[in-house]
């Protein structure tokens, strides 16, 4: 038994891309310097900021890829509800401060990439 498994050599993974790899990818396809890559994506994350704050409009989209949604969930209260594993008990539900959450949407062009 031993022998089918050294045998079967496991496929291996491909391992996803670290920050300095996607840095270099885009260096080298665009012809800028790994720097300027960087700044990039700096200037990215502060514009992504500015529209999903309070005082933008709370939806950023990257053209082809991803839409940036923010939503805004309402405090919830503490509450009682019926034990799902324990018929005829009760639970406390605990209290959820007001919250944001981003969501993230494929659009169709990343959509039809990945088929």
């Amino acid at each position: 038994m031993a022998d089918n498994k050294a045998a079967k050599p496991e496929a291996e993974k491909p391992k996803k891309m670290t920050k300095a790899a996607i840095y270099q990818a885009l260096a080298n396809e665009t012809e800028l310097t790994r720097k300027k890559v960087g700044e990039l994506f700096e200037a990215m994350t502060k514009i992504i900021k500015k529209e999903l704050s309070k005082k933008g409009p709370g939806e950023f989209t990257i053209p082809g890829l991803l839409k940036l949604r923010v939503q805004r969930k309402p405090a919830t209260k503490a509450r009682k509800a019926p034990n799902p594993f324990k018929p005829g008990e009760e639970i406390t539900i605990k209290a959820k401060p007001a919250r944001n959450v981003v969501r993230a949407r494929a659009l169709k062009a990343l959509n039809d990439l990945i088929k």
